[in-house]
Protein backbone atom coordinates (compact mmCIF):
# COMPACT_ATOMS: atom_id res chain seq x y z
CA UNK A 1 0.00 0.00 0.00
CA UNK A 2 1.09 3.56 -1.00
CA UNK A 3 1.99 5.70 1.86
CA UNK A 4 -0.28 8.75 1.55
CA UNK A 5 1.97 11.75 1.42
CA UNK A 6 2.15 14.55 4.03
CA UNK A 7 2.66 18.06 2.99
CA UNK A 8 4.74 20.25 5.59
CA UNK A 9 4.84 23.96 5.59
CA UNK A 10 6.98 23.79 2.90
CA UNK A 11 4.31 24.19 1.10
CA UNK A 12 3.12 27.81 1.15
CA UNK A 13 -0.41 26.64 1.01
CA UNK A 14 0.13 24.31 4.59
CA UNK A 15 1.94 27.14 6.06
CA UNK A 16 -1.15 29.61 5.38
CA UNK A 17 -3.55 26.92 6.66
CA UNK A 18 -1.24 26.61 10.17
CA UNK A 19 -0.26 30.42 10.63
CA UNK A 20 -3.25 32.38 9.62
CA UNK A 21 -5.12 30.33 12.39
CA UNK A 22 -5.74 32.69 15.23
CA UNK A 23 -5.05 29.80 17.50
CA UNK A 24 -1.79 29.65 16.46
CA UNK A 25 -0.50 32.85 16.96
CA UNK A 26 1.49 31.83 19.99
CA UNK A 27 3.28 28.97 17.41
CA UNK A 28 3.96 32.15 14.80
CA UNK A 29 5.00 34.24 17.58
CA UNK A 30 7.80 31.26 18.64
CA UNK A 31 8.88 31.35 14.52
CA UNK A 32 9.16 34.99 14.14
CA UNK A 33 11.04 35.26 17.48
CA UNK A 34 13.68 32.78 16.40
CA UNK A 35 14.14 34.35 13.29
CA UNK A 36 13.98 38.04 14.00
CA UNK A 37 15.72 37.43 17.67
CA UNK A 38 13.21 40.26 18.90
CA UNK A 39 10.27 39.64 21.17
CA UNK A 40 6.94 39.31 19.86
CA UNK A 41 3.86 40.60 21.87
CA UNK A 42 1.25 41.59 19.26
CA UNK A 43 0.54 39.77 16.16
CA UNK A 44 -2.79 41.67 13.55
CA UNK A 45 -3.53 39.67 10.16
CA UNK A 46 -3.76 41.80 7.36
CA UNK A 47 -5.30 41.30 3.99
CA UNK A 48 -3.37 39.11 2.10
CA UNK A 49 -3.88 40.98 -1.57
CA UNK A 50 -1.95 44.09 -2.40
CA UNK A 51 -2.94 46.95 -4.96
CA UNK A 52 -6.53 46.02 -5.03
CA UNK A 53 -7.18 49.75 -4.96
CA UNK A 54 -5.87 50.15 -8.31
CA UNK A 55 -7.70 48.46 -11.23
CA UNK A 56 -4.49 48.69 -13.32
CA UNK A 57 -2.13 46.91 -11.33
CA UNK A 58 -2.07 42.76 -10.95
CA UNK A 59 -2.84 42.12 -7.78
CA UNK A 60 -0.18 40.11 -5.59
CA UNK A 61 -1.47 37.13 -2.92
CA UNK A 62 1.18 37.34 0.06
CA UNK A 63 1.51 34.22 1.78
CA UNK A 64 1.48 35.76 5.30
CA UNK A 65 0.81 39.95 6.22
CA UNK A 66 1.29 40.70 9.46
CA UNK A 67 1.37 44.12 11.54
CA UNK A 68 3.27 43.66 15.23
CA UNK A 69 4.31 45.43 17.96
CA UNK A 70 8.03 46.03 15.96
CA UNK A 71 6.45 47.21 12.89
CA UNK A 72 5.15 45.29 9.56
CA UNK A 73 6.09 41.71 8.70
CA UNK A 74 5.06 40.25 5.32
CA UNK A 75 6.58 36.60 5.13
CA UNK A 76 7.36 34.37 1.89
CA UNK A 77 7.59 30.42 1.56
CA UNK A 78 9.94 30.32 -1.69
CA UNK A 79 10.34 26.74 -3.13
CA UNK A 80 11.94 27.93 -6.44
CA UNK A 81 15.06 30.08 -7.08
CA UNK A 82 14.24 30.62 -10.34
CA UNK A 83 15.01 34.36 -11.29
CA UNK A 84 11.54 35.73 -10.84
CA UNK A 85 11.30 35.12 -7.50
CA UNK A 86 13.49 37.67 -5.95
CA UNK A 87 12.27 40.72 -8.21
CA UNK A 88 8.63 39.71 -7.37
CA UNK A 89 9.22 39.38 -3.16
CA UNK A 90 10.76 42.82 -3.36
CA UNK A 91 7.94 44.31 -5.13
CA UNK A 92 5.90 43.00 -2.74
CA UNK A 93 7.90 44.92 0.58
CA UNK A 94 7.98 47.80 -1.95
CA UNK A 95 4.58 47.93 -2.04
CA UNK A 96 4.35 47.19 2.17
CA UNK A 97 6.46 49.61 2.70
CA UNK A 98 4.98 52.47 0.56
CA UNK A 99 1.51 51.63 2.37
CA UNK A 100 2.85 52.39 5.43
CA UNK A 101 4.66 55.19 5.02
CA UNK A 102 1.84 56.93 2.79
CA UNK A 103 -0.21 56.49 6.21
CA UNK A 104 1.61 58.54 8.19
CA UNK A 105 1.15 62.68 8.70
CA UNK A 106 5.07 62.79 7.23
CA UNK A 107 7.76 60.72 5.80
CA UNK A 108 9.85 59.04 8.24
CA UNK A 109 11.51 55.60 9.41
CA UNK A 110 9.64 55.25 12.62
CA UNK A 111 7.82 51.90 11.51
CA UNK A 112 10.23 48.73 11.04
CA UNK A 113 8.67 47.10 7.77
CA UNK A 114 10.56 43.49 7.26
CA UNK A 115 9.72 40.55 4.61
CA UNK A 116 11.14 37.12 5.76
CA UNK A 117 12.09 34.67 3.00
CA UNK A 118 11.33 30.82 4.08
CA UNK A 119 13.46 29.49 1.01
CA UNK A 120 14.43 25.98 -0.75
CA UNK A 121 17.43 25.49 -2.67
CA UNK A 122 19.47 27.77 -2.10
CA UNK A 123 23.36 27.93 -2.49
CA UNK A 124 25.30 29.58 -0.20
CA UNK A 125 26.61 28.36 3.61
CA UNK A 126 24.60 30.84 5.35
CA UNK A 127 21.43 30.16 7.25
CA UNK A 128 20.44 33.71 7.49
CA UNK A 129 20.75 36.51 5.03
CA UNK A 130 19.97 39.59 5.76
CA UNK A 131 19.69 42.40 3.23
CA UNK A 132 19.23 46.49 3.95
CA UNK A 133 19.15 49.34 1.52
CA UNK A 134 22.81 50.71 1.84
CA UNK A 135 25.26 51.54 -0.49
CA UNK A 136 29.29 49.66 -1.17
CA UNK A 137 30.66 51.10 2.32
CA UNK A 138 27.61 49.97 3.99
CA UNK A 139 25.89 53.33 4.70
CA UNK A 140 21.99 52.67 5.29
CA UNK A 141 19.98 54.66 2.73
CA UNK A 142 17.09 53.90 5.22
CA UNK A 143 17.30 51.98 8.43
CA UNK A 144 13.32 50.80 8.42
CA UNK A 145 13.48 48.16 5.54
CA UNK A 146 14.97 44.52 6.12
CA UNK A 147 14.36 41.37 3.95
CA UNK A 148 15.76 37.98 6.11
CA UNK A 149 16.15 35.33 3.35
CA UNK A 150 16.07 31.69 5.58
CA UNK A 151 18.62 29.15 4.01
CA UNK A 152 16.15 26.17 5.00
CA UNK A 153 18.97 23.55 3.11
CA UNK A 154 21.42 24.67 5.56
CA UNK A 155 19.01 24.03 8.74
CA UNK A 156 17.71 20.45 7.58
CA UNK A 157 21.50 20.00 7.44
CA UNK A 158 22.08 20.50 10.96
CA UNK A 159 18.80 18.40 11.90
CA UNK A 160 20.32 15.48 9.99
CA UNK A 161 24.27 15.87 11.66
CA UNK A 162 21.86 15.70 15.19
CA UNK A 163 23.56 18.91 16.40
CA UNK A 164 21.54 18.92 19.89
CA UNK A 165 22.63 22.96 20.84
CA UNK A 166 22.25 23.52 17.47
CA UNK A 167 18.67 21.78 17.03
CA UNK A 168 17.70 23.30 20.40
CA UNK A 169 18.23 26.67 19.47
CA UNK A 170 16.70 26.81 15.72
CA UNK A 171 13.88 23.64 16.00
CA UNK A 172 10.65 25.79 15.07
CA UNK A 173 12.28 26.93 12.12
CA UNK A 174 13.42 23.38 11.29
CA UNK A 175 10.10 22.04 12.30
CA UNK A 176 8.70 23.56 9.35
CA UNK A 177 9.41 21.11 7.33
CA UNK A 178 9.77 18.19 9.26
CA UNK A 179 8.08 14.70 8.66
CA UNK A 180 5.26 13.49 11.41
CA UNK A 181 8.02 11.06 12.89
CA UNK A 182 10.39 13.33 13.31
CA UNK A 183 8.26 16.25 14.53
CA UNK A 184 7.36 13.38 17.57
CA UNK A 185 11.03 13.41 18.28
CA UNK A 186 11.22 17.29 18.71
CA UNK A 187 7.70 17.46 20.06
CA UNK A 188 9.02 15.29 23.30
CA UNK A 189 10.97 18.62 24.67
CA UNK A 190 8.60 21.03 23.69
CA UNK A 191 4.62 21.78 23.70
CA UNK A 192 4.88 24.61 21.31
CA UNK A 193 6.49 21.95 18.91
CA UNK A 194 3.79 19.14 19.63
CA UNK A 195 1.26 21.99 18.96
CA UNK A 196 2.62 22.69 15.82
CA UNK A 197 2.78 18.97 14.79
CA UNK A 198 -0.71 18.60 15.65
CA UNK A 199 -2.01 21.46 13.72
CA UNK A 200 0.11 20.04 10.57
CA UNK A 201 -1.33 16.78 11.19
CA UNK A 202 -4.82 18.13 11.52
CA UNK A 203 -4.51 20.36 8.18
CA UNK A 204 -3.43 16.87 6.46
CA UNK A 205 -6.33 15.06 7.28
CA UNK A 206 -8.56 17.74 5.80
CA UNK A 207 -10.39 16.59 2.35
CA UNK A 208 -10.08 19.85 0.86
CA UNK A 209 -6.78 21.10 1.76
CA UNK A 210 -6.16 17.56 0.00
CA UNK A 211 -7.55 18.31 -2.86
CA UNK A 212 -6.64 21.90 -2.95
CA UNK A 213 -2.81 20.17 -3.01
CA UNK A 214 -3.57 17.71 -5.67
CA UNK A 215 -4.74 20.06 -8.37
CA UNK A 216 -1.70 22.20 -7.45
CA UNK A 217 0.29 19.45 -7.67
CA UNK A 218 -1.53 18.89 -10.92
CA UNK A 219 -1.17 21.92 -12.33
CA UNK A 220 2.69 22.00 -11.72
CA UNK A 221 2.78 19.00 -13.89
CA UNK A 222 0.70 20.62 -16.53
CA UNK A 223 3.23 23.50 -16.52
CA UNK A 224 6.03 21.75 -16.67
CA UNK A 225 5.00 19.69 -19.42
CA UNK A 226 4.09 23.03 -21.40
CA UNK A 227 7.28 24.48 -20.74
CA UNK A 228 8.77 20.59 -22.09
CA UNK A 229 7.12 20.73 -24.71
CA UNK A 230 7.77 24.74 -26.13
CA UNK A 231 11.74 23.88 -25.40
CA UNK A 232 11.97 21.10 -27.90
CA UNK A 233 9.46 23.07 -29.85
CA UNK A 234 11.92 26.00 -30.01
CA UNK A 235 14.97 23.70 -30.64
CA UNK A 236 13.45 22.31 -33.48
CA UNK A 237 12.79 25.98 -34.55
CA UNK A 238 15.66 27.10 -33.65
CA UNK A 239 17.39 23.87 -35.68
CA UNK A 240 15.10 24.65 -38.84
CA UNK A 241 15.91 28.39 -38.55
CA UNK A 242 19.74 27.83 -37.90
CA UNK A 243 19.90 25.58 -41.45
CA UNK A 244 17.71 28.46 -43.33
CA UNK A 245 19.98 31.11 -41.96
CA UNK A 246 23.19 29.01 -42.20
CA UNK A 247 22.47 29.76 -45.96
CA UNK A 248 22.70 33.36 -46.35
CA UNK A 249 24.65 34.27 -43.26
CA UNK A 250 27.36 36.15 -44.79
CA UNK A 251 24.32 38.52 -46.25
CA UNK A 252 21.58 38.53 -43.86
CA UNK A 253 23.63 38.91 -40.55
CA UNK A 254 20.44 41.47 -39.64
CA UNK A 255 17.92 39.60 -40.37
CA UNK A 256 18.87 36.45 -38.55
CA UNK A 257 19.37 38.70 -35.30
CA UNK A 258 15.66 40.00 -35.75
CA UNK A 259 14.19 36.27 -36.58
CA UNK A 260 16.24 35.09 -33.37
CA UNK A 261 14.52 37.62 -31.15
CA UNK A 262 11.17 37.06 -32.68
CA UNK A 263 11.03 33.29 -32.31
CA UNK A 264 12.40 33.79 -28.55
CA UNK A 265 9.55 36.06 -27.75
CA UNK A 266 7.17 34.09 -29.46
CA UNK A 267 7.88 31.23 -27.69
CA UNK A 268 7.64 32.81 -24.43
CA UNK A 269 4.20 34.70 -25.48
CA UNK A 270 3.37 30.96 -26.64
CA UNK A 271 4.47 29.41 -23.00
CA UNK A 272 2.53 32.38 -20.86
CA UNK A 273 -0.50 31.80 -23.04
CA UNK A 274 -0.41 27.41 -22.59
CA UNK A 275 -0.29 27.31 -19.15
CA UNK A 276 -2.67 29.96 -18.09
CA UNK A 277 -4.88 28.20 -20.47
CA UNK A 278 -3.91 24.74 -18.69
CA UNK A 279 -4.23 26.33 -15.17
CA UNK A 280 -7.79 27.66 -16.61
CA UNK A 281 -9.13 24.41 -17.53
CA UNK A 282 -7.87 22.80 -14.79
CA UNK A 283 -9.53 24.92 -12.27
CA UNK A 284 -12.90 24.54 -14.18
CA UNK A 285 -12.59 20.59 -13.97
CA UNK A 286 -11.68 20.75 -10.41
CA UNK A 287 -14.90 22.65 -9.56
CA UNK A 288 -16.87 20.50 -11.72
CA UNK A 289 -15.91 17.81 -9.44
CA UNK A 290 -16.60 20.13 -6.27
CA UNK A 291 -19.78 20.86 -7.14
CA UNK A 292 -20.50 17.19 -7.86
CA UNK A 293 -19.54 16.44 -4.50
CA UNK A 294 -22.52 18.96 -3.55
CA UNK A 295 -19.28 21.19 -1.45
CA UNK A 296 -19.98 24.97 -1.38
CA UNK A 297 -19.68 27.67 -3.79
CA UNK A 298 -16.89 29.77 -1.23
CA UNK A 299 -15.14 26.64 -0.82
CA UNK A 300 -14.81 26.36 -4.51
CA UNK A 301 -14.22 29.77 -4.88
CA UNK A 302 -11.26 29.49 -2.24
CA UNK A 303 -9.56 26.42 -3.67
CA UNK A 304 -9.89 27.07 -7.54
CA UNK A 305 -9.71 31.17 -7.94
CA UNK A 306 -12.35 31.03 -10.25
CA UNK A 307 -15.54 34.04 -10.33
CA UNK A 308 -18.43 32.84 -9.18
CA UNK A 309 -20.70 33.30 -12.19
CA UNK A 310 -18.03 30.76 -14.11
CA UNK A 311 -18.74 28.33 -11.26
CA UNK A 312 -22.62 28.85 -11.33
CA UNK A 313 -22.62 27.98 -15.39
CA UNK A 314 -20.71 24.41 -14.56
Amino acid sequence: MTKEKFYTCRYDRAFKEVFMNENNKDILEKLLESILKVKIEEIKYLNLERNVDNVNVKRKHLDLNLKTNIGYIEVEVNTSTESYVKPRNFSYICDIYSHSTKKGESYNENTLVVQINISYGLKYKELIRKYMVQDEDKNKYINNLIIYEINMDKYMEIWYNKDEKEIEENKYIMMLNLQPEELENLSKKDRMVLKYMSEIERVNEEVEFREYMSAEEDNEKIENSLRTEAIEEGHREGRREGHKEGLVEGRKEGLKEGRKEGLKEGRKEGLEQGLEQGKKENSISIAKKMKEDNIDIETILKYTGLTKREIEKL
